[in-house]
C-alpha cells in the first residue's frame, strides 16, 4: 500500500506542474461562476425564492464533468505506454494494482480539490440567506458527486490503459462516460426487467434522483463503488497483461 500511496502522491503534484490543473480550475470557475451568477441575478430581480445553490452549481458541473474528466485521466496511464516507461514501472518491486490504485487515487484528489473549490458559491449563497442554505442537502449533493466522479475517473483510467495516445484515450473516455449518462433514456419506452437495467446503468439518474434532492440511497451509493472497483480491477488486468509481453 505504500507503493500506492507514493505513486499517488507523485501523480498528484504532477498535475500542478502542468496546466491541466489550471486550465481544468479555470474553466470550471468560469463557466460555473457565470452561471451561479445569472441564476443569482435572477432571483434577486424577482425578489422570489431563496438560492438554489446545489441546482445552480452541481446541475451544470455534472454535464461539465463529462468534459473535464477525461482531460484528467488521459495521460495517466497513456502517457507511460507511450514513453515506454510501463515496462520500467512493471520491472520495479511494484504491485499492478499498487500503480493503478496510485494512479486513481491521484486523479481523485486532484478532481476533490476542484471539487472543494465551488464551496465558494455556497459560502455566497448561506450568506445572503436566511437562516442559510439546506446543509443537508449541500453534504448529500457533495457526497454523490464526489462518489460519480470516483466511477468516472475508474472508466477515465481503464481507457487510458488501454491507448498510447492520450487524445484517443480522452474521446473514448468522453464517449463512454455520455453513454452511461443517455442509456437510461433506452429504457425510456420499455417496460420490465429491460427498462429496470437500463435505468440502472444510468449515471443521470442516480444522482438527479437523491443526490441533488438531499438523500443518500445505499444503491446509489451501491452503483458508483462498484463501478469504480470493476474498471480499478480491470485496468489491473490490462496492466498485468503488458508484464507478459
Amino acid at each position: 500500500m505504500r507503493n500506492a500511496w507514493t505513486i499517488a502522491k507523485r501523480e498528484f503534484l504532477h498535475y500542478f506542474v502542468s496546466p491541466t490543473a489550471y486550465a481544468v480550475a479555470f474553466a470550471q470557475l468560469v463557466i460555473l461562476g457565470i452561471i451561479f451568477y445569472l441564476n443569482l441575478a435572477v432571483t434577486v430581480n424577482q425578489g422570489g425564492g431563496a438560492p438554489q445553490p446545489v441546482q445552480w452549481v452541481f446541475g451544470p458541473y455534472i454535464t461539465l464533468a463529462l468534459f473535464l474528466t477525461p482531460g484528467v485521466t488521459m495521460r495517466l496511464l497513456a502517457e507511460e505506454n507511450s514513453r515506454g516507461t510501463m515496462e520500467l514501472l512493471l520491472t520495479a518491486p511494484l504491485r499492478e494494482w499498487e500503480l493503478v490504485l496510485g494512479k486513481w487515487l491521484a486523479a481523485m484528489a486532484f478532481m476533490a480539490v476542484m471539487i472543494f473549490l465551488t464551496l465558494i458559491y455556497f459560502l455566497i449563497a448561506n450568506g445572503i440567506t436566511d437562516p442559510g442554505i439546506d446543509i443537508g442537502q449541500s453534504f448529500a449533493a457533495y457526497t454523490g458527486f464526489l462518489l460519480m466522479m470516483g466511477a468516472m475517473l475508474a472508466i477515465g483510467l481503464f481507457v487510458s490503459s488501454l491507448f498510447s495516445n492520450q487524445i484517443a484515450a480522452f474521446f473514448v473516455t468522453q464517449a463512454v462516460a455520455i453513454a452511461l449518462w443517455l442509456v437510461d433514456n433506452l429504457g425510456q419506452n420499455l417496460t420490465g426487467v429491460v427498462a429496470e437495467v437500463f435505468s440502472y446503468l444510468g449515471l443521470a439518474s442516480h444522482v438527479y434522483d437523491n443526490f441533488l434532492d438531499g438523500k443518500v440511497d445505499l444503491t446509489d451509493v451501491t452503483y458508483f463503488v462498484s463501478i469504480a472497483v470493476l474498471f480499478i480491477f480491470l485496468t489491473t488486468r490490462v496492466v498485468e497483461s503488458r508484464r507478459w509481453r
